[in-house]
C-alpha cells in the first residue's frame, strides 16, 4: 500500500481556512488545477456518502465519495471511486489544525492507495505535489502567505 503525506502552515486562523475548504463540492474555488464540479443526484455537499463529479483543467474526470466530514475536528475523509490514475482503495483526509501562536493553520494531507509497484513513486509524487502541495500552495496566495 503506497502513502503519501504533505503538512504545512498557513497564516490564517484555521476556522477561516476551514471556511474556504469544508465545502466537498468548492474544489473549484480554491483548488487551482480543478475545472468544474458537482454534487451527484443534487445532494448537500456536507452529506456523508454523498459523491463529487469533477474535471480537471487537464479534462480528466474523477468521482470521489465523501466518507468522514467533521466541524469540530476539521477533517474530511473521502475515496476516489473513478479517476484516470493508475490507483484503486484511494482513501484521503484533509485535516486543520488551530496553531495557537500567531494563530495560523497546520494542514495536513494525507492519501492510502493501492497501485502497481512500477509505478507507486510517479503517482506518489503526482499527489505529492499537484494535488496537496497545490491546493495548499493556492490557499496560501489566498490568505496572503
Amino acid at each position: 500500500m503506497a502513502r503519501v503525506y504533505v503538512s504545512s502552515v498557513i497564516a490564517a486562523p484555521a476556522a477561516k481556512v476551514w471556511e474556504r475548504v469544508r465545502d466537498f463540492n468548492g474544489l473549484p474555488r480554491w483548488h487551482p488545477r480543478i475545472a468544474d464540479s458537482q454534487i451527484e443526484n443534487g445532494e448537500p455537499s456536507d452529506k456523508v456518502g454523498c459523491i463529487r463529479n469533477f474535471r480537471l483543467q487537464n479534462g480528466d474526470q474523477i468521482r470521489e465519495q465523501l466518507l468522514a466530514l467533521s466541524d469540530y475536528d476539521m477533517f474530511c475523509t473521502y475515496s476516489i471511486l473513478e479517476s484516470p490514475m493508475p490507483i484503486e482503495n484511494y482513501v484521503a483526509t484533509l485535516r486543520l489544525t488551530p496553531v495557537s501562536d500567531g494563530d495560523r493553520c497546520f494542514v495536513e494531507w494525507s492519501a492510502e492507495f493501492d497501485c502497481s509497484p512500477d509505478v507507486e513513486a510517479d503517482v506518489s509524487n503526482g499527489i505529492a505535489t499537484n494535488v496537496f502541495q497545490g491546493g495548499f500552495d493556492a490557499l496560501k496566495r489566498h490568505f496572503g502567505g
